[in-house]
């Protein structure tokens, strides 16, 4: 098995999968993803390879880009057969990127310290500076609103309302990344989030501030 070879296929694919995506899930994300969770892999001692290759295909499967989740998951399995990559590797990969999503929250804990890493590495690319460039790209690619007073977040969803109730860009805050902070996995995972996390709290205070012209 050519680890180097199949990397390098994989981010192939991957670009021409995604490349221009404009929902903040394009090439760019998967890029920074897989480059977080290789140096957290590194430090943690994982299987660096698996953590890369979960992390390059975590969003191919993902259903917000697919029609059906089924679909997504399809087109991973069918990539991964096409690769000489032993069939273990194949059943990590599925298992890491079919349960990593955050849907509203309230999912099981990841399996595998590698599933682990690649989650804290796609969540901390949801948090900060770009992830608050992403959380405005994704509501503007799905219609909604910056912000209205009167949608207000809703506390706790289920998979279905996360996708597909009316909501802001704000409203996302709270519902998904001030939550992001407390469910790091890896001990560098948690102190990565602790800045970007702060940031996106100081931007919301600076947003009402500007919203009350206070």
């Amino acid at each position: 098995m050519d680890k180097v070879s199949i990397i390098s296929q994989t981010k192939a694919f991957v670009y021409q999968q995604l490349h221009d995506d404009a929902t903040g899930h394009d090439w760019w994300h998967i890029y920074r993803v897989s480059k977080i969770a290789k140096k957290i892999a590194s430090i943690e001692n994982a299987d660096i390879f698996l953590c890369e290759m979960a992390a390059l295909l975590h969003d191919i499967a993902d259903e917000k880009l697919n029609s059906t989740e089924e679909e997504g998951i399809k087109k991973v399995n069918d990539f991964l057969s096409s690769v000489n990559i032993d069939e273990e590797y194949i059943s990590k990969i599925m298992e890491i990127i079919t349960t990593m999503s955050f849907k509203g929250g309230g999912q099981p804990p990841m399996k595998t310290l590698e599933g682990m890493i690649v989650q804290d590495a796609d969540r901390l690319d949801a948090m900060g500076a770009i992830g608050i460039a992403r959380a405005f790209a994704y509501s503007g690619a799905k219609n909604q609103l910056i912000y209205d007073p009167d949608i207000k977040p809703v506390e706790k969803l289920d998979k279905d309302q996360y996708r597909n109730r009316k909501s802001t860009a704000i409203n996302h805050f709270y519902e998904k990344l001030f939550k992001l902070k407390d469910l790091m996995n890896t001990d560098m995972g948690k102190k990565m989030a602790e800045s970007r996390h702060q940031f996106m709290k100081e931007y919301i205070e600076t947003f009402f501030n500007d919203w009350e012209m206070n």
